[in-house]
């Protein structure tokens, strides 16, 4: 299971201001908080503050790995941002948010993993858009498989995204992601996913009900990676709850350490 912090991200409010002033101990402790809770990566996106982008990105690695040694992910639409944050990560094998099968934004973002040896989240979307149903998920999963694996990546740095939708929207969404989740294990076992789940609740109430329990029956079909905050001790243990009834976590020992540090109070 690999979990990746979102905190760090200006769109949301205290980090944007944060940003704006360079106030590095604000982002120092919410990365280190995120670190403490059990995040394996630190999600870095400043994409919202287009014009300032690449300066922040390179402010924000710097500062984050002053005080946290975790490997990161660099999230941007934009590929310049990507490698100004690449080419400063010290700390493990990074991680780029994201590849699809958009002809521009493959070329782009290609050139980068392959540079940097890095992880990569691909989403399950080409030129057509957002596909609805698994099959249609399948039918790019296949292709940028195909493409990713002939230039040279490696099945096991490949994090499929397969795209969470609200079931207040469409009705099925939940039902194809998890449709998608177990073609793609059965297919690409050696792959991996990596996604945000709180689409799936957008428009409803009780979303963090809704939440947890998406995360779960995601796992149960395969699902090994997300996108999410650490320190929600209730969705983090959900997640070692669900790893131990799975057969993922020997003796319950991940369940009942999470049990003594009050996660379940």
């Amino acid at each position: 299971m690999l979990i990746v912090g979102e905190l760090i991200n200006t769109s949301r409010k205290a980090i944007g201001e944060a940003v704006d002033k360079k106030d590095a101990q604000y982002i120092q402790q919410v990365a280190l908080e995120q670190a403490n809770a059990g995040a394996d990566y630190i999600d870095v996106n400043c994409g919202n503050k287009v014009f300032e982008e690449l300066s922040n990105m390179k402010w924000l690695v710097n500062t984050i790995q002053a005080v946290v040694e975790k490997p990161l992910c660099i999230d941007s639409p934009n590929p310049a941002a990507l490698e100004v944050g690449l080419k400063l990560c010290k700390f493990g094998k990074p991680m780029i948010n994201s590849i699809n099968d958009e002809g521009h934004r493959f070329d782009e973002v290609l050139p980068l993993i392959l540079k940097y040896q890095a992880k990569i989240v691909a989403l399950c979307m080409d030129d057509k858009g957002m596909p609805e149903t698994a099959a249609d998920r399948m039918r790019v999963t296949d292709n940028l498989y195909r493409k990713l694996t002939e230039a040279g990546v490696k099945d096991d740095d490949i994090y499929f995204d397969p795209l969470v939708k609200p079931i207040s929207s469409v009705g099925t969404a939940g039902l194809e992601v998890l449709e998608t989740i177990r073609l793609i294990r059965q297919n690409y076992p050696k792959t991996h996913f990596m996604c945000g789940l709180s689409n799936i609740s957008y428009g409803l109430p009780e979303r963090k009900v809704l939440n947890r329990l998406f995360v779960a029956q995601t796992m149960a079909v395969g699902m090994d990676g997300y996108i999410l905050n650490p320190s929600d001790k209730s969705m983090m243990g959900v997640i070692h709850a669900a790893k131990a009834l799975l057969g993922q976590d020997d003796y319950c020992m991940g369940y009942l350490a999470a049990y003594r540090k009050g996660f379940y109070a």
